[in-house]
């Protein structure tokens, strides 16, 4: 019988200290391991065992230094090599935890769990494709390695290629069906297909299995912003916030979703909630700015994008934010500059072409050249720039221009444009050129000032054919023709932002006048509206391109349109225009004139700050009425 002043039995202790290890007691387990270990400094095993009791209890110096004494004594056991690189990277040391890991797997090369603990090193190293690889080994060795599918999946997503991580996390799921994050991660790569539904249904079955889980609520904030469902977002953040409060990527989404729905105080202040927490927080410096520009408040704007560039110099956002404000104030020779950053801005980086002939900005001589100007953003971008098509004629430059299909037949009389193409059309198809230039880039190519702009219109002109057809299906006109155009392309933009309802505008339609609707597209809410509108003629399916509302266009006397593609069009055919404006215009209609310096003909009514849109149709109406008169 063993008394309490005898010393214990090492093989009874070990036993006891792996009993109480696999029940979960590591205190007990590291006090029996050390007694043996005090008795015999060399046992092996209560060393290794003590090991992995230190890093269960979160003691990674003290596990790290234990590790250590085990691969002294035996440096090609393969596992101790593995449990070490877990230490380390617990201790955030990922690059010793890889070569832990290369130095378990040069001893013993199938263990899949040494390729996985591998890749998760180089995952936390931001290696992404050396992740993948390891990753995918611990899969071949063990196809049914759930984990490694489901870090097979994240690699690929952090890569971009979005079909083969769902591979990986149907087959994580197939395994691991009720694990929260796969579904989340999965839903994550849907949200980057842009199948937004199906991604917020992957968030409610995460957060189904695991209600708390900050990051799948998070993201699923982030497809009810794709799906324009911003106040569902801002709920589904301010439950993230609830289980995180310090979730700063989640305070500034959650601006973010307080700026779409018009609250910009309110985004002010999540923004810098988020802020406090991360200072030099660029994406959050750079939503701050798009806030202050859209509350009037520039030099603060400004210096919000200025910030954010300072804590991320290549970011693409802040830079295009300053740009856009910069032309707001008709600071052109700074503005177009940072314009050029564009491509670097989420929204807009997939719509960069890349060629092997030179990106022209007109740096070089390009006389006898032959050069492909093309379009890649809006229709109204389109039409407000393609006005440099002739200037480049006039420099003996024979120029291919490429439109979306929709504008091909209205470009085909531009002058100086030996060739129109339709962006429709695959790069392969492109005849030869020598030089490129996307059109937005030619008012920095032209050096474009102020007092510069080329507005010698009509730049634009309907077909003649179109302009008969059209001629033949309008009434004959006893009054003036008004056009009206309410809303823009909402795909693009949140429809408040691009949208007047059509009810409001109805006032108008008491003036002794024929209206005409310019609409092709009618949101759903404004169809009831019109169907009601005996007194506005809408074409409807019949406007088949800009070719169309050009030649409508050129049939009336006065266009009335919120900024969208028609106003520019008007202008650009040198009709009449007026362009009701939010208090926040786009950065091409510049601040505080009533006239447009690309447009001579257009006249803007720009909405007050926290003022309705009657406000500015009230001002519409008064104006038309006295258009209207000379015409009685």
């Amino acid at each position: 019988m063993t008394t309490a002043a005898d010393p214990p039995n090492p093989a009874q202790a070990l036993d006891r200290a792996f009993a109480a290890f696999q029940a979960g007691e590591f205190v007990a387990a590291e006090g029996l391991c050390r007694q043996i270990i005090a008795l015999n400094p060399g046992a092996y095993d209560a060393l290794y065992l003590l090991a992995l009791a230190q890093t269960r209890l979160g003691q990674f110096d003290a596990a790290l230094t234990t590790f250590d004494r085990v691969i002294d004594m035996r440096p090609d056991v393969a596992e101790a090599h593995i449990n070490r690189g877990i230490v380390l990277q617990a201790l955030d040391r990922h690059d010793a935890a890889l070569a832990a890991y290369d130095r378990a797997l040069a001893l013993r090369p199938e263990i899949a769990a040494a390729h996985y603990r591998r890749g998760s090193a180089l995952e936390r190293l931001q290696l992404a494709d050396k992740a993948l690889a390891s990753f995918e080994r611990a899969v071949a060795l063990r196809p049914d390695f759930a984990m490694a599918h489901f870090k097979c999946g994240n690699a690929l997503l952090s890569l971009m290629r979005y079909d083969e991580a769902m591979a990986h996390y149907d087959r994580a799921l197939a395994m691991l069906p009720d694990f929260a994050p796969i579904h989340s991660n999965r839903a994550n790569t849907l949200q980057h297909l842009k199948r937004y539904d199906e991604a917020l249904s992957g968030y409610e079955r995460a957060l189904a299995l695991r209600p708390d889980f900050a990051d799948a609520l998070y993201n699923r904030g982030n497809a009810l912003m794709d799906l324009n469902r911003f106040d569902d977002a801002l709920d589904s953040y301010d439950r993230a916030l609830a289980v995180r409060p310090n979730f700063a990527v989640a305070l500034s989404n959650r601006g973010n979703a307080l700026q779409r729905l018009g609250r910009l105080e309110d985004a002010m202040a999540s923004y810098e909630r988020a802020l406090a927490i991360h200072p030099d927080y660029a994406e959050a410096l750079c939503n701050r700015g798009t806030t202050l520009r859209r509350l009037n408040r520039h030099d603060e704007a400004l210096a919000s994008y200025a910030a954010a560039i300072a804590a991320s110099p290549d970011h693409g956002e802040a830079h295009f934010g300053m740009a856009t404000v910069l032309l707001l104030r008709g600071d052109f020779e700074r503005g177009w500059k940072q314009y050029e950053w564009r491509w670097q801005a989420a929204r807009l980086h997939n719509l960069r072409r890349t060629f092997r002939q030179p990106h022209w900005l007109g740096q070089d001589e390009i006389t006898s050249k032959t050069i492909l100007v093309y379009s890649e953003q809006g229709y109204g971008d389109t039409i407000q720039f393609c006005r440099y098509v002739p200037l480049l004629a006039e420099r003996g430059v024979r120029v291919i221009l490429q439109v979306r299909e929709a504008l091909k037949e209205l470009m085909a009389g531009i002058a100086g444009a030996a060739q129109i193409l339709s962006t429709d059309e695959p790069d392969s198809a492109l005849p030869a050129f020598d030089m490129e230039c996307p059109l937005v880039s030619l008012p920095l190519a032209f050096k474009t000032r102020l007092d510069t702009i080329p507005a010698a219109v009509p730049y634009l002109r309907a077909p003649p054919q179109r302009m008969a057809d059209w001629d033949a299906r309008l009434a004959p006109q006893r009054r003036p023709r008004i056009g009206l155009a309410w809303s823009g392309r909402t795909e693009t933009l949140e429809e408040s932002y691009r949208s007047i309802p059509l009810g409001a505008l109805l006032p108008l339609l008491d003036i002794d006048a024929t209206f005409v609707s310019l609409q092709k597209d009618v949101l759903p809410h404004d169809a009831p509206v019109l169907n009601k509108c005996s007194g506005l003629l809408h074409f409807a399916d019949e406007i088949r391109d800009f070719a169309d509302t050009a030649a409508i266009i050129s049939h009336l006397d006065l266009v009335i349109s919120i900024d969208t593609a028609v106003a520019h069009l008007a202008g650009a055919l040198a009709k009449p225009v007026w362009v009701m404006l939010r208090s926040d215009p786009d950065w091409r209609w510049l601040l505080d004139r009533t006239d447009c310096p690309w447009y001579p003909s257009a006249r803007l009514f720009r909405q007050d700050a926290g003022q309705p849109w009657e406000s500015v149709i009230a001002r519409v109406q008064t104006a038309l009425r006295d258009f209207v008169q000379p015409f009685a």
